[in-house]
């Protein structure tokens, strides 16, 4: 696994426990060089993104319960594919970031300004 270090270069905080959410599963939106979805971006889910995404064949909000996944709800936070936001930003439906729960890799495909422009933990 990389450092948990997020976009500050300071200890990446959780992005969400309740659903469990990373690529391992540990809160985290931490990543390793077998994530090669890089799912690093901590969002808030909106109804239009989770509408978005299902459009686009990843459909985050129906339960699958094999994978003890629960489908996510609007106000969620999970980690999500930093190529995937990128598209949802362009489509006009990216959902808002969270800056401190975010891997510093995600900066390899979306600019800093450009989630700074997101963020929902900036004063």
């Amino acid at each position: 696994m990389d450092e948990s270090v997020n976009v500050f270069g300071e200890t990446i905080e959780t992005c969400s426990d309740s659903p469990t959410t990373g690529f391992f599963r540990d809160g985290c939106c931490n990543t390793s060089e077998q994530d090669v979805g890089s799912h690093t971006v901590c969002v808030e889910v909106t109804r239009e993104f989770l509408e978005f995404s299902r459009f686009r064949g990843n459909d985050l909000s129906t339960p699958m319960p094999q994978f003890e996944f629960p489908g996510l709800r609007p106000g969620d936070r999970w980690c999500l594919c930093a190529a995937r936001w990128l598209e949802a930003h362009e489509a006009g439906m990216a959902p808002r970031v969270v800056l401190q729960g975010t891997h510093r890799r995600a900066l390899e495909i979306v600019p800093l300004r450009l989630l700074r422009s997101f963020a929902v933990d900036l004063n």
